[in-house]
């Protein structure tokens, strides 16, 4: 016996035979989804519908991307204005024709040097003629504006265009979880055989029901007494904590000393330092939280800052900005601890760790958080080669038991060469968690560091590192303070 609302529910899905999400459901029962949840439950419960939690991203346009779609984006309007003016350009005449903001010129004119369209040589900009890959990319960029009404829905990871433009500011991205239902093959069988009736089910007798009679038309439900009260847990640490903590014990086996530093802190030791240009889409707000006062950075040496302006100027040919350069942010990983320590120690032979909070207004998924830690770090000294790098991953993965290690080249503004290692993770498949390479001799000159020294650097992403230890899907489980969610993690047996 079934309740009416129940019944309906059941009804209604046998009759669909395939799964249906929640709000489509209570739509054609007359109901609010959040109506139905909690019967959708108990039916659960009972074994008599299946409920599947499915992440939906539904992402719409913001005002910056309605005015690009209507004006053109930033790298087609600057492109336009030097092909009028026959195709070469100094700088600083470019950038006022175009009418373009500082910041959006300084992006268009990087993104255009990336995609080869334009070639810097000093103060000068020239067209190089090959247009291919900037006409695919604003082809694809701008046929995924145009086709954002309102809102889309994207199941699953977002595609790599989606991703691009949410980073530039262009869509905003909301994460919402859809309820699928459907009916189990118990469910089938009673229902087909006649079995199921709706009553009104009474967990509770009311002086009403006595006093108007109701009670005589309904189903008391049966209360079953020899159910056993449940056993409180043992109090335990929390399972990432005590996972962390086993990282740096590792860690320190193997010669690391750990160091701590500012989490708030200036763009210069965050980007500048590591030669991250300062047109560079990962520096937009979008990518990074900055400070909006009047903090100075508590550190700033002018011959950092000088040496900073000469290799950027160098490398990638711009007039780099002092004032940009201090701009106060949540740092976005903990290399900047680390490159410090080589400008405050200089030469010698030592290892370091950071392992500690980042921050990055990323869209919350089962991969990425808005705060999550770092693990990074450096073995300084003369005879330190790529081989070491490699060595170090394969050796720590042992240590905690992630398997085999799976390299690939890779690109990084501060390393050369570079590279990414993978492991598996037996749900998601293979995630990146080592990525690494060796300082470039301008990121250690930057610094002050004697030049027949050598340095590895590498960043573990230690929160994913941890959902495959854990046996965790979701990144944002290792934050919860859920008890029961703590309990379903993996045991950490080499955790005393």
């Amino acid at each position: 016996v079934l309740p009416p609302l129940q019944y309906s529910i059941v009804k209604a899905l046998v009759e669909a035979n395939q799964p249906i999400d929640a709000d489509s459901l209570a739509g054609k029962l007359g109901k609010r989804a959040e109506d139905i949840m909690r019967d959708l439950e108990e039916l659960r419960s009972r074994g008599l519908v299946n409920l599947e939690h499915r992440p939906v991203n539904k992402v719409s346009l913001t005002s910056l991307g309605e005015a690009y779609l209507k004006n053109g984006l930033p790298e087609e309007r600057l492109l336009s204005h030097l092909r009028s003016i026959g195709g070469r350009a100094k700088v600083g005449e470019l950038a006022r024709l175009t009418g373009l903001s500082d910041e959006e010129f300084a992006a268009a004119l990087g993104r255009l040097r990336r995609l080869n369209a334009i070639s810097l040589t000093g103060d000068s900009v020239t067209l190089t003629g090959v247009e291919e890959g900037l006409r695919a990319y604003v082809n694809e960029l701008k046929g995924l504006l145009a086709g954002i009404r309102g809102e889309v829905e994207y199941p699953g990871e977002l595609p790599s265009i989606v991703e691009e433009a949410r980073r530039r500011g262009l869509v905003k991205v909301r994460q919402v979880r859809r309820v699928l239902a459907s009916p189990t093959q118990g469910l089938m069988e009673l229902y087909r055989s006649g079995e199921l009736s709706s009553a009104r089910v009474i967990t509770s007798l009311t002086s009403a029901d006595l006093a108007s009679g109701a009670w005589r038309g309904g189903v008391f439900k049966e209360f079953d007494l020899t159910v056993e009260v449940p056993l409180r847990p043992i109090r335990r640490r929390h399972p990432f904590t005590q996972f962390l903590d086993h990282v740096r014990d590792e860690l320190v086996a193997m010669g690391f000393e750990e160091v701590k530093d500012n989490h708030v802190d200036a763009a210069l030791w965050n980007f500048d330092v590591l030669l991250v240009p300062q047109y560079h889409p990962a520096r937009r707000e979008t990518d990074v939280f900055y400070v909006e006062n009047r903090l100075k950075p508590s550190e700033a040496p002018g011959d950092v800052m000088g040496r900073a302006s000469g290799e950027h100027r160098a490398v990638w040919g711009y007039g780099w900005s002092g004032e940009e350069a201090l701009r106060i942010l949540l740092r976005t990983h903990t290399t900047l601890v680390t490159i410090r320590q080589i400008y405050l120690r200089g030469r010698g032979e030592y290892r370091l760790f950071s392992l500690d909070r980042v921050y990055r207004p990323d869209t919350p998924d089962p991969t990425h958080f808005m705060e999550f830690h770092q693990l990074e770090g450096i073995i300084v000294g003369r005879g330190v080669t790529f081989r070491n790098l490699l060595g170090f991953f394969t050796e720590l993965a042992k240590r905690l038991g992630l398997g085999r290690v799976y390299f690939k080249p890779a690109y990084f503004p501060f390393t050369e060469p570079s590279v990414e290692g993978y492991v598996k993770h037996p749900r998601l498949g293979q995630l990146e968690v080592f990525p690494g390479g060796m300082f470039r001799p301008e990121v250690l000159r930057v610094v002050g560091l004697d030049r027949d020294y050598k340095v590895a650097a590498w960043g573990v992403g230690i929160d994913r590192l941890a959902m495959v230890v854990l046996g965790v899907d979701d990144i944002r489980t290792l934050y919860t303070n859920n008890v029961r969610e703590v309990e379903s993690m993996r045991g950490v047996a080499w955790v005393v």
